[in-house]
């Protein structure tokens, strides 16, 4: 059994903690610095929601903005048992350089309710939803800030939003939310997106290192929404998923697992660990395993100072936001394993919520082909910048995707200026 990770450090803290390295890299003076290390606003509700039963519960709820210099803030809504405020605004403040990294016209942004949504039924979902929305509703629209799904919500969740939202304006506001419905304005490719962009960088990056991507081994930590797209979109590129695992346990097959059973397997309300697909393993002894690539895609913190010198992939794709710690870093530079940052690897998604923001702003929109066609434009651009500021510099992707992303930021707002 592995070791946990050492005494945490506040997410924020380790958010503030890479952007301080990369202004310091990039000579910013102390008050621009200050500007991009802090929040700009956060707003913390507690609200009633009744249920089924007739009692009620009073909720609490975040949604945080880091920066909005670049354009309207962007990020996602969690509804999570254990979600904090220190971590939404560290999740917020990685969406400013994710959006940054990639070159959209967004800011950073994240939002929460503390809450199990498996605990609730449908309407009270709904309920919790809508009454949330009405509470934040000062903050979000489709000129100020933009919310997406995240762990915990779905693309109805995000229709509720979208209605109550138009509810309040006394007309349709498809461009409030992405990662909708595509009867009410999503994008086709919204669900994949994640995947399909984190499989892009991957494949590249493993071209560059003279890495035969057929039949390279794959292990994923994680197996919602994101690491099971990411799961589906590498086992379709060609490349061999060995190993799976949920919060609680996983499966490993070294022949490959057939991922498309096991997604079917979980959507049915199945675990991994039960699916008879392997031998069971732990999340902890995924992150160990000998593998070509390892995607970290369930939660933050995951590869640390306790078992970073433990990781033995080649390239670790970091598919879940801050997964790896910045006391990790080092331990696996020095290893020679080549990290694809979060706020590249994972940018599929917000790239496609970008997309369906546009498509519902023009009401014209794009076939699912023209969809990734663009996606794929997009990050390759990023990845290609990101590669030739690590090689010209020997720094490391993640060094090289952060000063891009903090100078993109730093520029525009050197040229806003200070109001007043």
């Amino acid at each position: 059994m592995s070791p946990g990770p050492p005494a945490r450090v506040s997410a924020y803290v380790e958010a503030q903690r890479r952007v301080e390295a990369a202004a310091e890299a990039l000579g910013l003076d102390p008050g621009m610095r200050a500007v991009l290390r802090e929040i700009k606003r956060e707003l913390t509700v507690h609200f009633p929601v009744e249920f089924d039963d007739g009692s009620h519960a009073v909720f609490t709820g975040f949604r945080v903005q880091h920066n909005i210099v670049r354009g309207p803030a962007k990020g996602g809504l969690l509804y999570s048992p254990t979600v904090t405020l220190d971590d939404i605004r560290a999740l917020a403040m990685v969406m400013t350089w994710k959006s940054a990294v990639v070159d959209l016209p967004f800011g950073g942004a994240k939002g929460a309710v503390i809450c199990d949504p498996r605990r609730l039924s449908l309407a009270e979902l709904e309920r919790l939803t809508r009454r949330f929305t009405t509470e934040i509703s000062l903050l979000i629209g489709p000129d100020k800030d933009i919310p997406a799904p995240d762990i915990g919500t779905t693309p109805q969740v995000m229709a509720w939003i979208m209605d109550t939202i138009s509810m309040h304006a006394g007309y349709s506001v498809p461009a409030s939310v992405t990662g909708k419905p595509v009867e009410i304005g999503g994008t086709m490719g919204r669900d994949s997106a994640v995947g399909r962009g984190l499989t892009m960088v991957t494949l590249w990056s493993l071209e560059d290192l003279g890495i035969d991507p057929a039949g390279a081994a794959v292990a994923i930590q994680g197996f919602g929404p994101v690491g099971a797209a990411c799961a589906l979109s590498l086992a379709e590129a060609g490349l061999r998923v060995v190993a799976v695992t949920d919060s609680r346990a996983g499966v490993l097959r070294s022949e490959g697992l057939d991922v498309q059973s096991l997604a079917a397997h979980v959507a049915g309300g199945g675990r991994v660990s039960d699916s008879g697909a392997g031998d069971v393993i732990s999340p902890g002894e995924l992150l160990e395993l000998d593998a070509d690539v390892l995607v970290p895609a369930a939660v933050q913190s995951q590869i640390h100072a306790g078992n970073a010198a433990r990781v033995r992939a080649r390239v670790v794709a970091e598919g879940a936001n801050a997964a790896i710690t910045t006391d990790a870093d080092p331990v696996l530079d020095a290893a020679g394993i080549r990290v694809l940052p979060d706020i590249l690897a994972s940018a599929g998604g917000v790239v496609v919520s970008y997309f369906e923001w546009v498509q519902d702003l023009q009401a014209l929109f794009w076939e699912e082909g023209e969809v990734v066609r663009r996606l794929e434009q997009v990050m390759r651009h990023a990845y290609d910048h990101v590669r030739t500021i690590a090689t010209d510099q020997r720094l490391t992707f993640r060094e090289a995707a952060y000063r891009i992303a903090v100078d993109r930021v730093a520029r525009a707002t050197a040229v806003r200026g200070i109001y007043p």
